[in-house]
């Protein structure tokens, strides 16, 4: 089946067209320097579809959010990183997963909703919002084997499980930072690596703490 021309779509496909050019263009351009035109032309449609389907451009910065978040969503649900027995190591495949996927251009492999929260968090909170809906509702699905993990090996910490989410993704939004300042991905790599050390060492270094907090037994 041949693309269908911006003089007959198919139902609903100009919207999803107009969210994917976000997506990408977004990503190598900002938000701001992104044209409605340049939307439409790398879309494949007219102004008066783009205005069909969102009345401002700031919706459908909202609408690439969601639609970051969905299709992201996808992506992960379905990564081998779900796969070993022990929450720790899934987690720790989850890290391995995410360096694995840094590479091509800097727009291929860094975060649409990073990128829009660096730029419109002050000027624009509907987009910031949505932003921030994706970032921690990602963070969010490690929780669960962070949580796993701690019990297993009996860990009770100042730190949370939470937190621990978070932060993996403070660190990737830094490492894609340094890899456009850089231009170089082993920039990324290279701060994915130190936080998979600190995770390991975090849990090491717990289970150390713990031990020595066990009642030794007395001598006879």
């Amino acid at each position: 089946m041949s693309r269908p021309t911006k003089q007959s779509p198919e139902r609903g496909e100009a919207r999803t067209r107009l969210l994917e050019a976000a997506r990408d263009i977004i990503r190598q351009k900002g938000f701001a320097a992104t044209s409605v035109d340049d939307l439409c032309q790398s879309a494949g449609v007219t102004k008066g579809a783009f205005f069909h389907h969102f009345k401002t451009k700031e919706s459908l910065g909202v609408a690439a959010a969601n639609f970051w978040a969905e299709t992201t969503s996808a992506l992960f649900i379905n990564a081998p990183y779900h796969e070993p027995a022990d929450p720790l190591d899934r987690v720790l495949a989850y890290l391995d997963f995410r360096r694995s996927i840094i590479g091509g251009e800097t727009f291929e492999y860094t975060c649409l909703v990073g990128t829009m929260a660096q730029e419109v968090h002050a000027s624009t909170p509907a987009i910031r919002d949505a932003c921030a809906d994706s970032i921690f509702g990602h963070a969010a699905t490690l929780e669960a084997d962070i949580t796993a993990a701690m019990q297993a090996r009996g860990i009770a910490a100042d730190w949370t499980a939470g937190s621990l989410a978070r932060h993996t993704q403070t660190v990737l939004q830094g490492a894609f930072i340094l890899a456009k300042a850089s231009g170089d991905p082993d920039m990324a790599r290279e701060s994915v690596d130190h936080l998979i050390r600190y995770v390991r060492q975090l849990f090491r270094t717990s289970d150390a703490v713990l031990e020595r907090k066990q009642p030794q037994p007395k001598e006879s």
